[in-house]
């Protein structure tokens, strides 16, 4: 089969498209064809072992596992012998264990691994798309956030791939939302239900008087400390990376002022936990409370292209690969 494969840290010319061994499932596994798959933000972190905190993760001398990739959209093309949830032809989406290797042609994943059967009325590219944001989103604003009807709730980077599932998930748990991005996206932001966009290259949210219950940084380009007098008594900001400041400084600020800062290891969750969701993002997608916005596509053999653009942080939410 076809697949990237990684063998040092460095620029996205060491990803390299090579011809390897098709794997076999277990008892227990399933053999996924992939169709799709995305290229977020993490991938080019794990490409290059920057910052160098990844490599705990991804290998501290050079990548650990050659294969990336850690989302996924494709059809079943063989089960193990234990296998009694899914069987061939089962079209399916989900996330890889920690090992990675979703960009390939074919993958084997658990039976009882991060993985569900795709709605109906979307396609393997809208379907991979909806689990790299939109299974993040949802872990920070309903079990991190505990989102109310009725609360005010500003994202911030809420064009890319999880700002505009949380836009979009906010407007569905009953919230008041305001997305803050770039001009050339505020009427895309808008248009996913936000009531409120803002322009960060022309105003800064902070300075415009408008308090929240949660602010949710998407992008990890704000800190707590700009944001903790916009944020009403007992509210919360959450960010996707936070520096040693928020562990270390800050939490223990907001605990004393009853504001706070908290982060979700979202991928780090259990597979059942995840399985979960994504059968609860599946029903909003089947009743059009979700859609899955796709900025740019690129073939295998355009992979050093994708992750270039990821890395310059503007697209329009997801990026995916065609596989």
């Amino acid at each position: 089969m076809k697949a990237i494969v990684v063998t040092k840290y460095g620029s996205p010319e060491v990803l390299q498209l090579k011809e390897v061994e098709t794997p076999v499932p277990g008892d227990s596994e399933v053999l996924i064809r992939i169709h799709a798959a995305a290229v977020n933000s993490t991938d080019p972190v794990f490409r290059k072992g920057e910052p160098f905190i990844s490599r705990f993760f991804t290998g501290l001398c050079r990548p650990k596992f050659p294969i990336p990739g850690d989302v996924l959209a494709g059809e079943i093309y063989e089960v193990g012998r234990n296998v009694k949830n899914f069987r061939m032809g089962d079209q399916v989406f989900g996330a890889t264990t920690d090992k990675l290797g979703a960009h390939a042609e074919y993958i084997c994943l658990p039976e009882d691994g991060a993985l569900a059967v795709m709605p109906e009325n979307i396609s393997y590219e809208e379907a991979a798309g909806l689990v790299d944001g939109a299974l993040t989103a949802l872990v920070f604003l309903r079990d991190r956030g505990n989102i109310q009807k009725g609360q005010k709730v500003l994202i911030y980077g809420a064009s890319g791939s999880v700002g505009t599932a949380a836009v979009q998930l906010a407007v569905y748990f009953g919230a008041e939302v305001t997305g803050v991005c770039s001009t050339g996206n505020l009427e895309m932001v808008h248009s996913l239900g936000a009531s409120t966009v803002i322009d960060y290259t022309k105003e800064d949210f902070a300075r415009k008087g408008q308090k929240y219950d949660i602010i949710f940084d998407t992008v990890a380009k704000s800190s707590f400390s700009h944001c903790r007098d916009v944020l009403l008594d007992n509210g919360i900001y959450l960010t996707t990376f936070p520096s040693p400041r928020i562990i270390f400084r800050e939490l223990v600020m907001s605990k004393r002022e009853g504001k706070r800062a908290a982060f979700a290891a979202a991928g780090l969750r259990p597979s059942r936990d995840k399985a979960k969701d994504l059968n609860y993002l599946s029903d909003l997608v089947r009743g059009g409370k979700l859609k899955t916005v796709i900025d740019t596509q690129y073939s295998l053999e355009r992979i050093a292209e994708a992750h270039t653009y990821v890395e310059k942080g503007h697209k329009k939410g997801n990026v995916i690969l065609k596989i």
